[in-house]
């Protein structure tokens, strides 16, 4: 009888299969948000019967979730700079109720109540970040007092009762639709476009990125799994639009969205003050000794924070049409958490803007799929606890692990 030989694994088959194995975990480490983003929305759409998905709830959405999105983007800076702020949900109230004071009650132009109403955040950032930077003291402090003294001031603003209507002008910056310009009936053809460009834009700026690392020298994976992944997430963002279209096109607010979140993509990954933000939230002391102004840094963190605080809650009070004395309750519970779901460390130091953008929209999905579903207030926020605690759990397992 024949003696069957083991088959012998070659350097270049064992290679091959590590090559492999690295591609799939850098793709998973990558991309593992919007896997989850992407189960969560079926599992959803399932269990709510196909209601998810539709285009009108998608509309509502995005409409819901537009002021979470613009506060992460201001929280996750706030976080990789080591800090927190618990003032968020107060100081958007605040805002809406000092838009409807100038606005509703003075007859301020929309505009110019509009600008004091973002120069107003921006000195509340101001006032938290210099105690913070300056004064060294605790940021969770600072802003829990915040909290209290914005939602305190929001009320008197107010006096107990809601304000509105607003303009029809400033209504309209939550409320309305970019217009198509081709007079579609039954699709909106210039959103439908404006989709399509920016999933080839999406894909442009992937290759790019790509190449310019093949230049360097720097591993990207296989080329098979970048195809795959990226042609999945363009396809994504197309037929996103194509739903969006076939109701009443992209909303207003939409686009504020995606400019911002473009721009502090840029800001956070491409220029000096990005890197400097990272190197404070990761070691505050060598960032010191290396030349960063620390103090600066923060202070500008918590200005920055204010500011979107400020634009979320002028959004917020454009959707209600009215400001109320409850507006941003438990806002900055939601911001918190779509930061940390969305990859960003306690710790401070580690932080995507992409991340805290899908973070925002788990939120919102797990939001309005639950209320779909007919599940009460009190266990929803069970579960999104339960959530934000596995999200931080799972940061400090990972640095456990590594340590």
């Amino acid at each position: 009888m024949r003696e069957t030989l083991p088959t012998s694994v070659t350097p270049e088959t064992k290679g091959r299969n590590t090559e492999y194995t690295q591609s799939i975990k850098r793709g998973l480490r990558e991309y593992g948000l919007v896997v989850s983003l992407v189960i969560i929305m079926g599992f959803f759409q399932v269990s709510t019967n196909g209601t998810l998905m539709q285009p009108l709830n998608l509309t509502n959405l995005v409409l819901q979730n537009s002021y979470i999105v613009i506060m992460a983007l201001g929280m996750l800076m706030v976080i990789v700079a080591g800090q927190i702020d618990l003032s968020v949900g107060s100081t958007s109230g605040f805002i809406g109720a000092l838009a409807a004071l100038l606005m509703v009650q003075w007859n301020v132009n929309p505009v110019l109540g509009t600008l004091i109403c973002v120069a107003a955040g921006a000195l509340i950032g101001a006032a938290q970040g210099y105690f913070v930077a300056f004064w060294r003291m605790p940021s969770f402090i600072v802003t829990l007092a915040g909290m209290l003294v914005f939602r305190g001031l929001t009320i008197t603003l107010l006096q107990g009762q809601s304000i509105g209507p607003f303009p029809d002008v400033f209504a309209i910056v939550s409320s309305g639709f970019i217009p198509d310009f081709f007079n579609g009936q039954n699709l909106r053809i210039t959103s439908l476009l404006l989709g399509l460009l920016v999933g080839l834009a999406f894909f442009y700026i992937e290759s790019r990125q790509r190449s310019k690392a093949a230049k360097h020298g720097v591993d990207s994976g296989s080329f098979a799994m970048f195809i795959v992944k990226n042609v999945v997430l363009t396809a994504f963002i197309v037929y996103f639009s194509y739903l969006l279209a076939s109701y009443r096109g992209m909303p207003t607010v939409l686009i504020i969205m995606g400019v911002l979140i473009g721009a502090y993509t840029f800001v956070m990954n491409r220029t000096t003050i990005g890197r400097r933000i990272y190197a404070v939230g990761g070691n505050v002391k060598a960032a010191k000794l290396s030349g960063v102004n620390t103090e600066r840094i923060s202070f500008y963190a918590f200005v920055n924070m204010g500011v979107l605080a400020a634009l979320a809650g002028l959004i917020f009070a454009a959707r209600l049409n009215s400001a109320t004395p409850k507006a941003g309750t438990g806002f900055e519970l939601d911001v918190i958490a779509a930061c940390f779901i969305g990859g960003a460390s306690a710790s401070g130091g580690v932080g995507k803007v992409m991340g805290a953008v899908i973070g925002a929209f788990i939120m919102g999905v797990m939001n309005n799929g639950m209320s779909i579903m007919g599940i009460g207030i009190d266990y929803q926020q069970v579960i999104k606890g339960l959530v934000l605690l596995a999200a931080v759990f799972i940061d400090v397992y990972n640095k456990n692990k590594i340590g």
